[in-house]
């Protein structure tokens, strides 16, 4: 008997409710989804919208469907989840009717469920059209107005609002919201940024020059991952923020250098890149099928001066001779609140806790590999996240405990001129909202030469 496949409305109901109950990472799911319910390639957007976008607005659906629901009678929490991407579909994808969406819901509750649920979901999302939705000007508080309008958890809001200001904070909750865009660093020990553009162009792919990075390309249309300039070790798909860390670790000679969290190896191959395969790159990661992804994208970029070990690097001190590399990157394991809006599921489940904890994970690596740097050499931390706890924090309790550094005031000169703006001294912090990229923050230190 021939197995029914799911429709995209249906495969978005199960990868939502596998999130909520198995705490599924998106991405993986939606990747597994498409493959097993063969999902055509035209309505593959359509379901990665329904699926990202009912994540992203969880909190605001949440808030807008409250006044419509019996809280006396309990709701099995597909239904919930149903009503939450229905909703989704009517006020925010102006391509799909809205008795359309609603029809499809009331199809889906009817095959899942019985005729009360779908009598339920019927009634529930024609009384929404018929009442309109509940304004959040009904909320008082602020914060709390600011994380059901944006969807971002209260506790989180209020840190950003304290570290940020309301103005930054609110801007950063707004751009979460958005897509990201695609963006790729064109390998240029083969080939050059326009040479990159116009190959990628005749494949039928939509670039542009990055406005930041001299290296980077933006991608307007397509995916460039499946592209023959990809395949051919041409480019790198990596965000512009992340792109800013080369530049920062100074590599303009042939150094020894040591990458201590390298997977899966963007920076690695761009640090390889920048010194045109000359000098020595080592890079080390925790897990083997991690140092794998390293060594594959250096094989594909052609890159052989990178060097690869599966190794815990809070324990780099003990096995690597000291002071032996002229630069270290620790990119190092953070909350990842810079990268929200590639990963929607990640804001609902990160605590305070969680911050606290990497905070001391961050300074045992750091101790650790701090060892290894010669003197007067120069070592970059960097995460992905903006929360002044793993960065500004870490760098200030390291520099206390460690009186043979000091900061590299100089980290402004070597970066990108549209980058320059944003240093403060040697630290630097990108919001995503300064030039649509992946929030990230990079401190300088140099080891003293006495």
């Amino acid at each position: 008997m021939k197995k029914t496949r799911k429709n995209v409305r249906e495969a978005a109901l199960d990868i939502l409710e596998s999130i909520q109950k198995n705490q599924a990472y998106s991405n993986l799911l939606l990747n597994t989804t498409i493959k097993k319910n063969e999902i055509p390639s035209k309505d593959i957007g359509l379901l990665t919208e329904i699926v990202y976008g009912t994540l992203q607005r969880k909190m605001t659906l949440e808030f807008y469907l409250h006044p419509f629901i019996n809280k006396g009678k309990k709701m099995e929490a597909w239904v919930h989840i149903l009503l939450q991407m229905t909703l989704y579909q009517i006020i925010y994808l102006d391509r799909i009717p809205d008795h359309a969406a609603i029809n499809e819901a009331v199809e889906i509750a009817k095959k899942r469920g019985h005729k009360g649920i779908s009598g339920l979901v019927n009634a529930v999302l024609r009384t929404i059209l018929r009442q309109g939705l509940p304004a959040f000007s009904e909320i008082p508080d602020e914060i709390e107005r600011l994380a059901i309008e944006t969807s971002h958890p209260r506790w989180l809001v209020k840190r950003w609002v304290e570290q940020l200001g309301l103005e930054d904070a609110k801007k950063m909750c707004e751009i979460n919201l958005t897509a990201p865009m695609q963006t790729a660093r064109v390998n240029t020990t083969k080939i050059s940024v326009s040479e990159c553009i116009s190959l990628l162009t005749e494949e039928g792919f939509q670039v542009e020059a990055s406005e930041v990075i001299p290296e980077g390309i933006k991608v307007l249309k397509g995916n460039v991952a499946h592209s023959t300039a990809f395949e051919k070790g041409m480019l790198t798909i990596q965000d512009e923020s992340s792109m800013i860390v080369a530049y920062a670790l100074d590599v303009d000679k042939p150094y020894s250098v040591l990458d201590a969290c390298a997977a899966p190896g963007g920076k690695s191959t761009h640090i390889a890149e920048k010194m045109n395969k000359e000098g020595k790159v080592l890079s080390i990661d925790l897990h083997e099928h991690k140092v794998k992804l390293i060594k594959q994208n250096a094989e594909r970029l052609d890159l052989s001066t990178i060097e690869t070990k599966a190794m815990d690097s809070r324990k780099l001190d003990s096995s690597l001779e000291k002071e032996s590399f002229d630069r270290i990157l620790l990119d190092a394991p953070c909350s990842g609140f810079g990268v929200m809006r590639r990963k929607p599921d990640m804001k609902y489940t990160k605590t305070e806790a969680d911050v606290d904890r990497l905070q001391k994970i961050q300074l045992d690596l750091l101790a650790s590999v701090s060892p290894l740097l010669k003197k007067g050499g120069l070592l970059v931390y960097s995460t992905c996240t903006i929360d002044k706890a793993e960065n500004e924090e870490v760098v200030e309790k390291f520099l206390a405990d460690n009186s043979q550094f000091e900061r590299d005031l100089t980290l402004g000169e070597r970066l990108p001129a549209d980058i320059k703006q944003y240093t403060d001294g040697n630290e630097l912090q990108i919001l995503p909202q300064y030039f649509g990229s992946d929030g990230f923050y990079i401190a300088a230190l140099r080891k003293k030469v006495q």
